[in-house]
């Protein structure tokens, strides 16, 4: 599993848990999910970085889903172990832009994170952006049971500054609706893990969480964009609540070590050939930050 141990990665061996994937290709396909063949070119313009086209335009969130589960045992054959999982459309701007009020589940494979002051290509996906993103590090399984802010606490390990690199992929004129967000493995694509910080179960922690800023800023400290705590579903630990029973209701167990990305606190960004990102995160007990390069 992937997890983070003073400010480093580490990698502890276990099984994948390869179980979601993407999205309906052909219109011919009238199935809920994709055939083989439209699954196996999905993932092939997914590696080329080409947009995707001629997805269903009748597609509904069943059809998304189960097509996610294709797509993902697919990516694990390159993308290496399931290391964690993330929350997408957390933030009420992103619900609102796309039109689907709720949050969609996407997971995360080893090969997708890097580390803190990665150089990145600038197109690394068919429709890539930033985002200042939030993960934090399961302690127990018992997060799968907690409904209060210190119970989340008592169940995490660690905050990590944590900068998402998705890709909508979806062709310029596609449909973007929840069912193909859902297909898409909710555009994970990168991200860069920066520095962490224990969790403290605690109120103050709490409340920590809920009033930081969150900092964009480029290479010259000019700040781009920042967001506040509550950004996230009114708080980050509701979009680790609201990830923790999505897993379950799917009977999809977490275990120590497992990370879970909480979404974008700030409006997303374009990268930009010869621009350094860096997101710090003020407020909390200890100064984290993640920075990423783009080529």
């Amino acid at each position: 599993m992937f997890s983070i141990r003073n400010d480093r990665l580490w990698f502890r061996g276990r099984a994948a848990c390869a179980c979601v994937v993407l999205l309906t290709w052909a219109p011919a396909i009238q199935a809920a999910c994709a055939s083989t063949d439209a699954i196996a070119t999905m993932v092939r313009d997914w590696r080329a970085l080409m947009p995707l086209l001629g997805v269903a335009h009748e597609l509904t969130l069943e059809d998304g889903l189960c097509t996610q589960q294709l797509f993902l045992t697919e990516l694990a054959k390159t993308q290496g172990r399931v290391v964690g999982y993330k929350a997408g459309l957390t933030n009420r701007a992103l619900q609102q832009r796309f039109g689907y009020p709720q949050p969609l589940r996407g997971t995360l494979f080893e090969k997708m994170l890097l580390l803190d002051g990665a150089h990145v290509a600038a197109r690394f996906g068919a429709r890539p952006v930033v985002e200042a993103d939030l993960l934090v590090e399961v302690g127990d399984d018992a997060l799968q049971q907690a409904t209060t802010p210190i119970e989340v606490l008592r169940s995490l390990s660690r905050v990590t500054a944590f900068i998402e690199l998705p890709d909508l992929v979806l062709a310029d004129g596609e449909p973007v609706t929840g069912a193909a967000i859902a297909a898409i493995n909710v555009g994970a694509r990168l991200g860069v893990v920066g520095g962490s910080i224990p969790v403290e179960a605690t109120p103050a922690f709490v409340a920590a969480l809920a009033r930081m800023q969150i900092v964009v800023t480029d290479h010259d400290g000019a700040e781009l964009t920042r967001g506040q705590g509550t950004a996230i579903l009114d708080h980050p630990l509701n979009a680790v609540i609201w990830l923790a029973q999505d897993l379950a209701r799917a009977g999809i167990k977490l275990k120590r070590g497992d990370l879970l990305s909480l979404g974008a606190f700030a409006p997303p960004l374009v990268p930009r050939a010869g621009t350094t990102i860096t997101v710090s995160y003020e407020g909390l007990p200890g100064a984290i930050s993640a920075s990423v390069t783009f080529n």
